[in-house]
């Protein structure tokens, strides 16, 4: 940077500071896509010059964005294997009936699982563990997930690719190298388990916490777990939805004839319609523009005296024996789950009518939990957010289909297909290779970890389409479009501006440790509104020149910001947190409550082993 962007703003500067300031509105206000957002910062910097046109698109090739796209093919082929089926069995009996256990040896693992893949595609993978241990120990999800969702975020910082701070870290590193000033050592990129000592004293830490202390403060919450069993008690209970499925045949003075199945569900005092049998074709989930003839059956459920009471009215034959739906409701084919909207479902903004998922999918939404309301009525037309709960109704082969999509992730253990688990060996030996190869040094993480995910191609543990699938091009894109934006933060001397405006704010020669406090609790108050990425983006170039200027280890402020980014257990905000808040029905008191003692505890781990490290 030249030397006067060290002391007063330049056009370059202002441009990028009203860019970020931006960014951070639009995260916080949430009225726009985060992609979006990401994009629209990066084309603004792009159409302004203030990032040369060459380099716009850096991030996209960036090696933190191949290396997230690496983790997500591996842990979906892990998924695919089955591992995690075997794993709830085996958690079981060695937990030999005890609730700590259980959710000690939980935690533990997916702890420890969660630094070789992203930590939402980890949560993906133990909601149904979770779930399948509630059910068969009693114990509720609220006291099982908090625990959980708490080690996957803390394990997560094992290795540089456990977490998105991390895996950007090198890269901001390197980009913050071309503005280091004469005399100052060239910043070197972290290898992968660089931060283990750091991962390991904190998942020590959380596991400790709630074995000990945190467990307490939980509140025993509602029993959100639903297998296939015991479908109608839970949704019963929980939603309303009870009785039995009816078929009903309409007549020819029946009033429903010449009407649609989306105009009959809106009728007042309608049971739930999951069927429909028109001719010799037979379906669940009908789509809401299929008509009704004469001959025409509904499966329809409810209590018996409504059904019976709306089939007197509208002069509808009513039969109790399933003749032409037995196959269908058949609990082993099809039946009631819970999915919950994850933050990076491309289904948040959209109603249940703009994403057809009745008509492409075959799959019924019942209802919408959001925030401990249950919405049943006028659902077709509520914008759906993260987080929330969707009550299906579906053949299973049909919702392990559209759940591929990664749109929702189901909470219920259902009966699944198009599991691998004779390829089990095989994922296991891929994945240790491709870890034992970014261990070594000798090659980039990024490629092993590729290397790693061809292997799983090459084996038939998945399918090309199964790997596009199984990357959330929605995080790819917030990631690939901020790189620049960080870039531009240090390459204009914004970055320096803050850093020198902020330690003159600080008492004069304030100790290097208080300088630490206050750039990590910045950072984690950024995490609570703009997300992880966009607090790492922002903070760590500033961060870099604060250790400059104030005589500190450049590289260990970089990663304190990028663990204090990954420190969100408070809010929603954090995805692996908002993907549990339906599941176990915390509420924010309840976050604040159990997580809040636990953030503290974060924050002085990091403190201490960033400084004993460095």
């Amino acid at each position: 940077m030249d030397a006067s962007s060290s002391h007063g703003l330049t056009t370059d500067m202002v441009v990028v500071l009203c860019v970020m300031a931006f960014t951070m509105l639009m995260f916080v206000l949430d009225k726009i896509r985060a992609d979006l957002i990401a994009l629209t910062a990066l084309i603004a910097l792009g159409l302004s010059r203030v990032v040369p046109t060459d380099r716009l698109f850096e991030g996209f090739a960036g090696n933190a964005v191949i290396s997230v796209m690496g983790t997500m093919v591996l842990g979906a082929g892990l998924e695919r294997t089955g591992v995690l089926n075997r794993l709830s069995g085996w958690l079981l009996r060695r937990s030999r009936g005890s609730e700590d256990r259980m959710v000690s040896l939980t935690s533990a693992i997916a702890g420890l699982i969660s630094p070789t893949m992203q930590n939402p595609a980890v949560m993906s993978l133990f909601l149904p563990v979770a779930s399948r241990l509630s059910a068969r120990t009693g114990v509720t999800p609220a006291r099982i997930l908090l625990p959980l969702v708490s080690a996957i975020i803390m394990g997560g910082s094992l290795t540089m690719v456990g977490n998105s701070p991390l895996i950007l870290l090198n890269d901001l590193l390197v980009s913050a190298n071309r503005n280091i000033p004469s005399g100052v050592a060239t910043l070197v990129p972290l290898k992968m388990f660089a931060p283990f000592p750091i991962g390991l004293a904190l998942l020590v830490s959380c596991l400790v916490y709630y074995r000990y202390f945190g467990r307490r403060l939980l509140q025993e919450g509602e029993d959100k777990n639903v297998t296939p069993g015991r479908t109608e008690s839970y949704f019963a209970e929980a939603y309303g939805i009870d009785g039995d499925v009816f078929e009903l045949t309409v007549g020819a003075e029946s009033p429903l004839v010449g009407m649609s199945v989306g105009e009959i569900e809106v009728q007042a005092g309608a049971p739930l319609l999951l069927a429909l049998r028109t001719g010799e074709d037979s379906r669940l989930a009908p789509p809401g523009k299929n008509m009704l003839w004469v001959g025409s059956v509904l499966g329809m459920m409810g209590p018996r005296e409504d059904v019976a009471a709306y089939a007197s009215a509208n002069q509808l034959k009513l039969s109790s024996r399933l003749r032409q739906f037995g196959d269908l409701f058949n609990p082993g084919l099809a039946g009631i789950s819970e999915a919950v909207v994850p933050p990076t479902s491309r289904y948040i903004g959209k109603t249940l009518g703009d994403i057809r998922l009745r008509s492409e999918k075959g799959i019924s939404v019942l209802a919408i939990n959001r925030d401990a309301r249950v919405h049943r009525t006028g659902i077709r037309d509520l914008p759906l957010k993260a987080g929330d709960m969707l009550v299906l109704h579906s053949v299973w082969t049909n919702l392990t289909q559209a759940a591929r999509g990664r749109d929702f992730v189901v909470v219920t253990d259902y009966p699944k297909e198009e599991q691998r688990p004779h390829k089990l060996r095989a994922a296991l030996v891929i994945f240790a290779i491709a870890l034992g190869l970014a261990l070594t040094g000798e090659i980039p993480t990024t490629l092993a970890l590729w290397a790693g995910a061809t292997g799983m191609l090459l084996t038939g543990v998945l399918t090309m389409d199964e790997a596009y699938t199984a990357i959330s091009w929605k995080t790819v894109f917030v990631m690939a479009c901020l790189i620049p934006v960080g870039a531009a933060m240090d390459n204009t001397g914004a970055a320096d501006w803050l850093a020198r405006g902020l330690l003159d704010l600080l008492p004069e020669h304030a100790s290097i440790y208080l300088v630490q406090i206050l750039i990590a609790l910045i950072t984690v108050g950024f995490t609570l509104v703009i997300s992880q990425v966009g607090a790492t983006v922002v903070m760590v170039p500033m961060a870099i020149n604060v250790a400059i200027a104030a005589g500190g280890h450049p590289t260990a402020f970089a990663m304190l910001v990028a663990l204090a980014a990954s420190n969100n257990m408070l809010t929603g905000s954090n995805p692996v947190i908002g993907m549990v808040v339906g599941p176990a029905g915390y509420k924010p008191a309840d976050l604040l409550r159990a997580s809040g003692g636990l953030t503290l505890v974060y924050l002085a781990v990091v403190l201490v082993m960033v400084n004993v490290m460095f």
